[in-house]
């Protein structure tokens, strides 16, 4: 009956080495996928940085200006002035609606 009893737990601890050791390598190759996308996400946040820094580069008032003089017969843009502004007073608001009773309620008075 030792022999037995020697033999399962025997058996159950190469199991559960067998266990530990499957789990050690999934925790592993998680940390490491974790790792892949951190690096990912940097580089990600890099390009978008070079990227916000060219859209900046190419909306500089100056260059806009050069590009709109230059293609002035073809687009015919003028510059801004402040006289195409409009005041509020010039914008047409909508009306509200009048609000609709569908189905009335009578109130009747209480005396007292």
């Amino acid at each position: 009956m030792k022999t037995f009893l020697y033999t399962l737990a025997a058996l159950a601890v190469m199991g559960l080495a067998f266990w530990a050791y499957s789990e050690n390598y999934r925790t592993q190759e998680s940390i490491a996928k974790v790792e892949r996308l951190h690096s990912d996400i940097g580089a990600a946040r890099a390009r978008v940085a070079v990227l916000k820094a060219e859209w900046a580069y190419l909306n500089r008032p100056d260059r806009l200006r050069d590009l709109a003089e230059l293609n002035f017969e073809r687009l015919e843009l003028f510059p801004v002035t402040p006289e195409q502004f409009g005041v509020i007073n010039q914008v047409a608001f909508p009306q509200p609606e009048e609000l609709r009773i569908v189905n009335p309620v009578e109130v009747m008075e209480r005396s007292q």
